[in-house]
């Protein structure tokens, strides 16, 4: 069997050191033209496979970035991923990609990134709703490893991109109180997740800015899924009537999905007996019956500027994709790599949509992103 070639024989065949090499695979521009055809005719003529890993070692930095992401079943992954590939796609890195299975979810997930750590390969994290593992991120970028997290931040939490979950809750159960509605349930996420506080936040903001006080006995907890939207809902169809909601925020469309099971069980039509508000606008939201009003939370910009966010902080300001202007302001520190990093967190927070649709009773369709106009409708 033939030795396999290494970027250490390209470097001696083409009489560079192997940085030169590296420079070259990864298309830094600091290469002369003549130095950098004569490698690539080596690299062509020996049939050298370049290692990712190899490569961004002989140059001094990985081009490895580790990400952390839910089960692929979650609806928002794949905008999500659509979102990030667009920005990767454009540079010399490539993600290592870690999913975890929903039972054991906290472990799983410290697992995967002391598994990642281990190999000091990557350049940076970036983590998609981590949850618990939020404070072991944060200890990770205190000590100085780029890491960036989409959602599910805590307010203490490294660098983060979210949606702003607070406004788009209360532009939903406005509308709802817009149509007429008083009673308004609320069946949220599990307490673990901050955007299930912030979507209960600002379920609360419009019932009080309505003159409403919040009934305890119509905010259930659900987990995001469709069978608990299901069982929450069964619970507030078994009020009495009197105490029966006639409305219901879900935190997710997932468990909105649920509620929908729920109300054909127990004999009731939406919107006619109970209007229904979802929370994400997945993919099926158009499709189920009724269509189900929700709110669109811009999965793909998220995945878009959290990317281009953890590379601005693993490459020197000169280099990052980042587009905004955020970070040109930022106060920063050079690390023992030599690179210029923000000294602070970087946080960019983005608008979500209200889309009416027929499970709230309008009449009409509208895209209404952070109005303050008034809408009607009919019951």
């Amino acid at each position: 069997m033939a030795k396999k070639v290494t970027i250490i024989d390209i470097a001696r065949l083409a009489g560079v050191s192997r940085t030169t090499v590296s420079r070259v695979l990864n298309h830094r521009p600091d290469v002369d033209s003549e130095t950098r055809e004569r490698v690539l005719a080596i690299i062509e003529r020996e049939g050298f496979v370049p290692s990712i890993t190899a490569a961004g070692l002989a140059g001094g930095q990985s081009r490895l970035i580790g990400m952390l992401v839910p089960s692929f079943s979650w609806s928002m992954i794949p905008e999500l991923m659509r979102g990030i590939a667009e920005v990767v796609n454009n540079t010399a890195y490539e993600l290592v990609l870690y999913t975890f299975n929903d039972e054991d979810f906290d472990k799983n997930r410290s697992d995967i990134i002391n598994r990642l750590l281990a190999t000091h390969l990557t350049a940076g994290i970036l983590a998609v709703f981590p949850s618990r593992a939020t404070s072991l991120l944060t200890r990770l970028y205190q000590q100085g490893l780029p890491v960036v997290v989409i959602d599910d931040q805590s307010e203490h939490s490294a660098s983060w991109v979210r949606p702003d979950n607070v406004t788009g809750a209360y532009m939903a159960v406005r509308h709802l109180i817009n149509l007429g509605h008083r009673r308004i349930a609320h069946i949220q996420g599990p307490p673990e997740y901050l955007a299930s506080h912030d979507r209960h936040a600002g379920y609360l903001r419009a019932l009080q800015e309505a003159g409403i006080t919040p009934d305890p006995e119509l905010v259930l907890e659900g987990d995001f899924l469709p069978p608990s939207g299901r069982a929450c809902a069964s619970k507030l169809f078994a009020l009495p009537p009197e105490k029966r909601p006639t409305a219901i925020f879900a935190a997710t469309d997932q468990m909105a999905y649920g509620v929908l099971v729920a109300a054909d069980e127990y004999g009731l039509l939406v919107p006619k007996d109970v209007a229904l508000v979802g929370f994400d606008d997945d993919a099926p939201s158009a499709h189920v019956r009724p269509p189900l009003t929700t709110i669109r939370q811009p999965s793909f910009e998220m995945g878009r500027q959290g990317i281009e966010l953890l590379l601005s902080l693993v490459l020197p300001p000169e280099e990052s994709p980042h587009d905004g202007q955020s970070l040109v302001n930022k106060p920063r520190r050079t690390d023992a790599d030599g690179l210029s990093r923000p000294t602070q967190p970087i946080r960019i927070e983005l608008p979500t949509s209200l889309i009416v649709r027929e499970s709230c009773g309008a009449i009409y369709h509208v895209d209404w992103q952070h109005s303050n106009s008034t809408m009607g409708g009919t019951q």
